[in-house]
């Protein structure tokens, strides 16, 4: 017998790689990063941007454990392995009791920036669960995604000492940007979702279709951001321009095939620059 037996982890504390890896960690950081970085940008202070980031990670990764709860059993059929729901890694009812934990802890967290910017990301929360347990089957799938990323910019501006509405220019670009992650999300398992019943707008527009409407909405919401906001279009505003559109007929127009990554990442990118663009234009959201 061993003098020095290993110790046995509680059950809660062997689940919590298999939680990390359920609850969508990476989409969940960058979107977390982004409104960060806006909120700062617009002038929310260190304590009120901190406050952002703990409310926009919290209700990401509840949406996160949402979507692998609701759609364990798909996941199952179509073999997918790095799901921990569907491998059995992790008990169903675990991510289903995280995702519920998140979200009431996404509550007070929210209520940090005051009541109505509260209200406004608790309501895009809401939306982003409503998409998993319903638009995503429906030709409707992209709204969740357009109200909820066209929503973030009132989430940081409604939360300032002097809320208010953010400027059109940076909700239209914020949904815009929305349906296109959303393009860009579903495009490598748009057969899987076939296969299993799921018959969301990109599903019904195929590969090819995803493949051009991804980069265009991104190229959209950058012509937005730079031709929006007041002052006019300077040099360097018509050179991003100009270089998002030379990346999105790269990444669409050339001849490749319809399993080439180059879409995937023309959108990508092109969604980088607009991303960017909108950060720099945060001090005039209001």
């Amino acid at each position: 017998m061993s003098l020095h037996p290993s110790p046995v982890l509680p059950r809660a504390t062997r689940r919590v790689p298999a939680l990390l890896r359920s609850c969508h960690l990476e989409p969940a950081l960058a979107v977390s990063v982004f409104a960060t970085v806006l909120a700062v940008a617009a002038g929310r202070g260190a304590a009120g941007s901190a406050a952002v980031a703990a409310a926009v990670l919290v209700g990401q990764l509840s949406v996160g454990w949402c979507n692998d709860a609701a759609d364990a059993r798909r996941d199952a059929a179509c073999g997918r392995s790095d799901k921990p729901v569907a491998t059995g890694e992790l008990p169903l009812r675990a991510a289903a009791v995280a995702a519920g934990a998140a979200l009431v802890l996404c509550v007070p967290l929210s209520l940090l920036s005051g009541a109505v910017a509260g209200a406004a990301h608790l309501a895009m929360v809401a939306t982003a669960w409503s998409y998993n347990l319903l638009f995503k089957h429906t030709p409707l799938s992209p709204l969740p995604y357009a109200v909820a990323f066209g929503s973030l910019p009132a989430f940081v501006t409604l939360g300032l000492p002097s809320p208010s509405w953010p400027a059109w220019w940076a909700m239209v670009a914020g949904a815009l940007l929305g349906v296109g992650a959303h393009l860009v999300n579903v495009l490598p398992d748009i057969q899987d979702d076939l296969a299993t019943g799921v018959r969301g707008l990109p599903q019904r527009l195929g590969r090819r279709g995803c493949r051009w409407l991804a980069p265009s909405l991104m190229l959209a919401a950058l012509c937005v951001l730079v031709t929006g906001p007041p002052g006019g279009v300077g040099r360097p505003g018509w050179v991003l321009a100009g270089a998002a559109v030379a990346v999105s007929v790269a990444g669409t127009a050339l001849p490749f095939d319809d399993r080439s990554r180059w879409p995937f990442r023309a959108a990508v990118i092109v969604a980088g620059m607009a991303v960017t663009q909108l950060l720099l234009r945060g001090p005039d959201m209001t």
